[in-house]
This record gives structure tokens, C-alpha cells and sequence, in this order.
């Protein structure tokens, strides 16, 4: 049984960082890309971004480029979203996805896995 599992989700100020984690089980985590992706209330999810399995390619969507950071770590079958210079426009539900296949996608229909999300809340 494949399951992913975020923390790391709270209530910041704009400004601050924050890390989120996504700990994966069942499933054979080298081989996946994984993906985080966002939900604000009455929005669709939407793409964050998401990495390769040995981390060698990435994508960010454009709102967060050059503030969220996503890395791997396969020993820990764990992923990370390292988020800094936060806005409340980053205020939403963070999901981590899984993806089998050498291939990074953009799109929450090209991933097998979805956790449960981590609600990050940033203050206007």
C-alpha cells in the first residue's frame, strides 16, 4: 500500500520560510518523480513543482521560481519543498504527488500518488 505522508504546514508571516516534508512508503521511491503541488480555497489544484528521480531535473512553476526549493533525499524515501520569501498568495493546501517514469509532469493527471496536503497559512 503506497502512501504519502506531508507535514510541516503552519501558520507563518510574509517573509518567512518554512519546510515542508513528504515521507513515501510502498512504492520504490528512486523511480518516482515526485511533485508538490498547491490548492488555495476555491482554486484548482496547481503545479509548484517537481524533480527527477536523482534530482537532476526540475521544474517550478512561475510564481514560485526563485523561492521554493524541492530535494530529495532517496535513503529517506523522503521529499522536501524548502519554501523562503513566503507570500499570502502561498496560503493553501500543499499535496506531494508520485509519478512512476523518468519523466517530470506538470499536470495533476500525470501522477499516481497524492498525499493527504499540509495546510501553510501566510497572513495579508
Amino acid at each position: 500500500q503506497v502512501q504519502l505522508v506531508e507535514s510541516g504546514g503552519r501558520l507563518v508571516q510574509a517573509g518567512d520560510s518554512l519546510r515542508l516534508s513528504c515521507a513515501a512508503s510502498g512504492l520504490t521511491f528512486n523511480r518516482y518523480v515526485m511533485g508538490w503541488f498547491r490548492q488555495a480555497p476555491g482554486k484548482e489544484r496547481e503545479f509548484v513543482g517537481a524533480l527527477s528521480w536523482g534530482g537532476g531535473t526540475t521544474l517550478y512553476a512561475d510564481p514560485v521560481k526563485g523561492r521554493f526549493t524541492i530535494s530529495r533525499d532517496n535513503a529517506k524515501n523522503t521529499v522536501y519543498l524548502q519554501m523562503n520569501s513566503l507570500k499570502p498568495e502561498d496560503t493553501a493546501v500543499y499535496y506531494c504527488a508520485g509519478r512512476s517514469g523518468p519523466y517530470v509532469s506538470t499536470s495533476t493527471t500525470g501522477y499516481d500518488y497524492w498525499g493527504q496536503g499540509t495546510q501553510v497559512t501566510v497572513p495579508s
